[in-house]
């Protein structure tokens, strides 16, 4: 199911890129461009992303990027 019509990204996109460490909608957006446009999806978003702790935090803490595995993606979806 598309999340963000704007883009084309769906729920599986945004539960990926949650996995690999986008922890808000902002870094959803950063990812995939999800939440840019018209803002209508955003809080879709925000649900799918619930109020739990970031899965990879850790990477986040020790300072790496936690998109650099989000890059491929996009395109492989």
């Amino acid at each position: 199911m598309y999340v963000c019509s704007c883009f084309g990204i769906t729920e599986q996109q945004v539960k990926r890129h949650a996995e690999n460490g986008a922890c808000t909608p902002r870094q959803i957006a950063s990812a995939c461009k999800a939440g840019t446009d018209c803002g209508s999806c955003v809080r879709r978003i925000q649900a799918l992303l619930g109020r739990g702790a970031c899965p990879r935090r850790e990477s986040a803490d020790r300072g790496a990027s936690v998109f650099a595995a989000t890059d491929t993606l996009d395109e492989a979806a």
